[in-house]
């Protein structure tokens, strides 16, 4: 579970971020989120895994009060969060896998990064991510042979690969055609019907938004649930 209460983010620089969010996400919701750009769309989702602190209130995800956690216990907490982006952002000259496997390396002791040495386990556990997404007979092809879905499979893949309770998509559609986005929406859907996962996904698109079980809009740093979509 996620909640903010009165949780309020202003930047150095006087612009605000969040204005007095109040919001409860329950585990296993899809949820889109709406708005403008610079409503504070993605400063919603980037205070929840700390990327952005935030200046006033509370926000807990499964207990943990998150401005509290420092150090390895905030590492910990992190890599049970995927994050999905509209770029993709994977290392296109290598392998469909290793890109997946990079999403070990915040574990990995120094000298297995520098070398590149992944485990057996870590491996296996990489090749049933690409499975869960539907590209596994890709995996040892280059990143720059694939289409942009295909691209953002493996993207999606590499977020499985830590086994997280929440996904955290930031524009995953943006970059792809009509059949694409498609697909990608229903795999997200998917992935949280099936593996009871949180996912928060931006988009600029209503009609993409709407694909999910509830809906919020952004604002000037202001939020509107709009409730379920079924309703």
């Amino acid at each position: 579970m996620i909640e903010f209460s009165n949780v309020s983010k202003v930047y150095p620089n006087g612009v605000v971020g969040l204005d007095d969010v109040n919001l409860t996400i329950e585990q296993g919701e899809f949820v889109g989120i709406i708005g403008l750009s610079g409503a504070g769309k993605s400063t919603l989702l980037r205070t929840i895994n700390r990327m952005h602190d935030i200046t006033s209130g509370t926000l807990t995800v499964d207990g943990l009060e998150v401005k509290n956690l420092k150090g390895k216990e905030l590492r910990t907490f992190r890599r049970k969060i995927g994050m999905i982006f509209q770029s993709f952002n994977l290392v296109t000259r290598t392998t469909v896998i290793r890109n997946v496997l990079m999403a070990k390396v915040p574990e990995m002791p120094f000298w297995r990064v520098l070398l590149g040495v992944f485990k057996k386990e870590d491996k296996m556990q990489a090749l049933e991510s690409l499975d869960k997404v539907g590209i596994l007979d890709k995996a040892y092809i280059r990143a720059d042979q694939l289409s942009g879905g295909q691209q953002q499979r493996v993207a999606i893949g590499r977020a499985l690969m830590t086994r997280p309770s929440l996904i955290l998509a930031d524009e995953p559609t943006g970059n792809l055609d009509t059949q694409n986005t498609s697909e990608v929406i229903a795999l997200l859907k998917e992935t949280s019907r099936k593996y009871e996962q949180t996912i928060l996904m931006i988009t600029h698109n209503r009609s993409i938004a709407q694909t999910a079980d509830r809906v919020l809009q952004v604002s000037d740093g202001c939020l509107t649930d709009f409730g379920r979509c079924r309703e």
